[in-house]
């Protein structure tokens, strides 16, 4: 690469461990400074540079979720960063919106993970019984305990 200033120090994309540790446990102020102080710039274009790394790093993330959703069969919606960004945009446009109702938001991913399991299971051909097992067990219960309670009325009764 060409450097038109020969004196100016090139510039380090990558940083340095020590930094990348801090600024994953998200200790960004100390993170700043390191850097600045290690490479002797300014505390700006530190936190530009982790700035990009943590945007970058947040991807990289966002992807890998993405595609291990996309072989469960989840939803990018159910995993999704920028949930609270959508609905700020969502509110700019004129929507009106509640946004502390939590059941909504709880039975949309529930919904969401309920559609990927029952996808995976018809890929699988997993065909879902009549009757349920709880309903079989609660049946096979009640089926004992009216046997019992027409035994015990024939010989007390």
């Amino acid at each position: 690469m060409f450097n038109p200033d020969p004196s100016s120090k090139p510039v380090n994309p990558k940083l340095p461990k020590d930094v990348i540790m801090m600024v994953e446990k998200n200790n960004l102020v100390m993170a700043i400074k390191t850097l600045a102080q290690d490479e002797n710039i300014s505390m700006d274009e530190a936190k530009v540079r982790i700035d990009a790394y943590e945007t970058a790093l947040k991807v990289k993330q966002q992807q890998k979720l993405n595609t291990i959703a996309n072989k469960q069969g989840i939803s990018n919606h159910a995993i999704s960063f920028d949930r609270e960004q959508e609905t700020k945009e969502e509110l700019e446009s004129g929507k009106l919106i509640k946004t502390r109702v939590k059941t909504t938001k709880q039975t949309q991913g529930f919904k969401d993970l309920q559609q990927g399991v029952d996808s995976q299971l018809n890929n699988l051909g997993y065909k879902k019984p009549l009757m349920p097992y709880w309903t079989k067990r609660l049946l096979l219960i009640m089926v004992i305990m009216a046997g019992l309670f027409w035994i015990l009325w024939r010989v007390f009764g």
